[in-house]
């Protein structure tokens, strides 16, 4: 191996990655796992390598950087979720520090509960804590202001909704095409007056699923006075309330499409309430649990969350380690559907 050049040693010559490793009293090898942050050195065969660095001034002109940046890090991520009890966020956490613990880093998490003063909040104290990382999810009209905020040395990963003036590397579930096979699916059924039920319109995904429906029905030629979109349903008794409206009207819808899984929980306990469980057709982004034990089972589009929380912190540790990419990267997760029985009911 060539030695890399570094800062003269005591006998006038040059501290070499040989030097570090006779001086810590393990193999080359061992020191360019840790120059590289990479994962299976003991903690203490870590330090003591960090401190032989220290100690010799060792900085090789090809690692400088990398190097530095080594030296003061935190081994931390922040990871901000939409709501860390909800299932689809708590697995995306598990996946991100199942990642992260091999490379010895610890996750801290928050809830960004929809509120714009949360995602500031929250990201101001991952800042203060000098994580090393982030992984955002975000609500705020813009994220312009991280740019003020964000360290340019910290790398950041937006998850499940698409950042606002601010280029930035994506991981999401395809929301357009994932609503727009839900919606193809109770029409194929047969049904022609059909209801979408989402969450604040304002929010990204709830836009980008509406997108989706709207694509769908214009497939079939569905009138506009076929179809009812109620927007800004935040929690599960806004849903339930919604759907017995809904059945209170003329012409009721005979499907609904379910934006997210606590509209369709608070749309399946209004059906039952109404005795409409059987005849009123249901499918919902996002799977629900126990949705196979229910009579009928709950028919979905499924997310992935565990691929997108392992391909956001992928991205992150890529950024971490010093992979370059000239422009952002988006990555659209698939989705599948579940058929049960909720959303192959025909229509009567």
């Amino acid at each position: 191996m060539t030695p890399l050049s570094g800062r003269p040693d005591a006998r006038g010559g040059s501290v070499t990655i040989r030097d570090v490793a006779r001086h810590a009293g393990v193999g080359i090898k061992t020191v360019s796992r840790v120059i590289n942050n990479e994962p299976n050195v003991a903690k203490a065969t870590a330090a003591r390598i960090r401190a032989s660095i220290v100690e010799l001034q060792w900085e090789p002109d090809a690692h400088a950087a990398n190097l530095r940046r080594i030296m003061t890090r935190t081994q931390s991520l922040g990871l901000l979720l939409g709501n860390v009890a909800n299932p689809f966020s708590a697995t995306i956490h598990r996946a991100v520090e199942d990642l992260a613990i091999h490379r010895d880093v610890a996750v801290f998490a928050s809830s960004l509960d929809d509120d714009p003063d949360r995602e500031v909040a929250a990201i101001a104290a991952f800042v203060r804590r000098k994580v090393d990382g982030l992984i955002l999810t975000c609500v705020a009209d813009s994220q312009r202001y991280l740019q003020d905020v964000i360290p340019e040395s910290m790398p950041v990963v937006f998850i499940d909704r698409e950042p606002t003036d601010l280029p930035a590397d994506l991981v999401h579930a395809d929301n357009v095409g994932g609503t727009a096979l839900a919606t193809r699916h109770v029409l194929g059924y047969g049904h022609r007056t059909i209801a979408l039920l989402i969450d604040r319109h304002d929010i990204w995904t709830a836009a980008e699923r509406e997108r989706g429906f709207r694509q769908a029905v214009a497939e079939f030629s569905l009138p506009e006075s076929s179809t009812i979109i109620v927007r800004d349903l935040t929690d599960q008794g806004a849903a339930e309330r919604a759907v017995m409206g809904l059945m209170a009207l003329p012409t009721p819808p005979t499907a609904i499409v379910s934006g997210q899984n606590l509209i369709t929980i608070g749309a399946v306990h209004a059906l039952r309430r109404l005795g409409r469980h059987h005849d009123v057709a249901l499918i919902g982004f996002d799977d629900v649990e126990l949705a196979d034990l229910m009579e009928p089972g709950i028919s979905v589009i499924a997310q992935r969350p565990q691929e997108i929380g392992v391909r956001a912190a992928e991205m992150l540790f890529e950024s971490l380690d010093g992979v370059a990419r000239m422009t952002p990267r988006r990555i659209v997760v698939p989705v599948d559907l579940i058929p049960r029985g909720s959303g192959e009911i025909r229509p009567k």
